[in-house]
């Protein structure tokens, strides 16, 4: 049976993801003939569509290969372009890793944002920030940010994730602060536990595997149980454990022997 903790976990919002434009239809000239040209605004949209896939299989490719063993000839075989059709979408491969760990930043900030909107209390808002985190290094860019993080980007680059990075640390550490202080949550060092949470939750995007023997729910709910009731049984547990393992008591039946016995006796 699920702890009360575990049973808390909500739904997390769901995560955007990015549809396919549809193609659209050419208007007609002001003479009534077909424009051969779609308008600006789909064209806008579909160059976007086209660099989301850019950088979808690069972080694919980094999670699975790493950064310096991917390379652009690689990004551009998986999408079946050529090299050079790669450079209307981005500059360079660091350009390419800087988009894709600011995404998987990005989405993790908007889902923790989601949760807060959402309202209710410090602990619910805490276990659905903790399962929005959790998912999100199960996708492509947030096990990107975890799997190959920003070491290879510039300084300037490296600040500005650090800001991000800085966001969701901070967002952890206000819940579990207030969660003390409404008694949800044992009293601890915000700060510290904040760590023990993102630090445990990240690295799942380290060990994870697509189509592996856990889907990815199953994944944050059982790391989130284990990080909320902890491995070990608390004295509370062990008395219920050894209370339930006694025989049931046979009174009844013991009553019932000692009236027979009487009865025998009395002849």
């Amino acid at each position: 049976m699920p702890s009360p903790r575990a049973a808390a976990v909500r739904s997390a919002p769901p995560i955007r993801t990015q549809s396919a434009p549809v193609a659209p239809v050419a208007k007609p000239a002001p003479d009534g003939s077909a424009s051969p040209w779609i308008p600006l605004s789909h064209r806008e949209q579909q160059r976007e569509a086209k660099r989301n896939a850019v950088l979808q299989a690069a972080a694919q490719l980094f999670n699975e290969r790493g950064f310096h063993a991917t390379s652009l000839d690689d990004i551009a075989a998986r999408l079946n372009v050529t090299k050079p059709t790669l450079y209307y979408y981005v500059k360079n491969k660091d350009e390419i890793l800087l988009q894709c760990v600011s995404k998987g930043l990005t989405m993790m900030l908007d889902g923790i944002d989601a949760s807060r909107s959402a309202g209710g209390k410090a602990i619910d808002q805490l276990m659905t920030c903790m399962e929005v985190y959790a998912r999100i290094v199960t996708q492509d860019f947030g096990m990107c940010l975890i799997r190959v993080g920003d070491e290879q980007l510039p300084e300037d680059s490296r600040r500005e994730l650090r800001r991000l990075k800085s966001a969701i640390d901070q967002e952890f550490r206000r819940l579990v602060a207030e969660g003390v202080a409404e008694g949800s949550v044992q009293p601890c060092d915000p700060k510290m536990t904040a760590f023990v949470i993102a630090g445990a939750l990240s690295w799942i995007g380290r060990w994870y595997q697509p189509g592996g023997e856990y889907t990815p729910e199953q994944v944050a709910q059982q790391c989130i149980a284990t990080l909320c009731d902890g491995v070990l049984r608390r004295p509370v547990d062990n008395l219920a454990r050894d209370a339930a393992a006694l025989p049931a008591p046979q009174r009844s039946a013991t009553r019932g022997k000692s009236k027979t016995a009487a009865r025998a006796d009395g002849g």
